[in-house]
């Protein structure tokens, strides 16, 4: 390995971190709402896993505004993981933009990176027990 191996962020791995002021409520949010466990846990953080991609939340004094979308889940069928959530007591953002408007929580976007094959991409939005903005994604082939 020479050393501009070792220094490439281009090969790291991406991992997200999202800010808790409340461990037990997010971690119980996470569990509850979501359905996912920490795959392992240190004094002021929790580790989850999807997909081989790790996400973390960290004990914070600071908190989220948010106002725009910190991490996302990129789903195969996006009606059917709604409905879920909604049964499991998520709260879905209604969005009524120009260009960008909701139906069941549920938004059709047109437009998608090219890389990905898709024509567009439905999207879904909802705030986290610390309120963190997340989303969840479907493309459109």
């Amino acid at each position: 390995m020479n050393a501009d191996d070792r220094i490439s962020l281009g090969r790291a791995r991406v991992a997200t971190r999202l800010p808790a002021q409340d461990l037990d409520r997010a971690r119980r949010f996470y569990s509850e709402q979501l359905g996912l466990e920490p795959v392992d846990e240190r004094p002021g953080g929790l580790l989850y896993r999807c997909g081989g991609v790790d996400f973390a939340l960290f004990q914070s004094a600071g908190e989220s505004p948010g106002t725009f979308t910190q991490m996302g889940w990129e789903v195969d069928d996006i009606e059917a993981v709604v409905s879920e959530l909604k049964r499991r007591g998520v709260v879905f953002e209604e969005v009524d933009l120009p260009g960008l408007r909701t139906r069941d929580g549920i938004a059709d976007i047109d437009g998608n990176y090219p890389s990905k094959g898709a024509r567009g991409e439905r999207g879904a939005w909802f705030r986290d027990s610390e309120g963190n903005m997340l989303g969840i994604g479907e493309p459109v082939v």
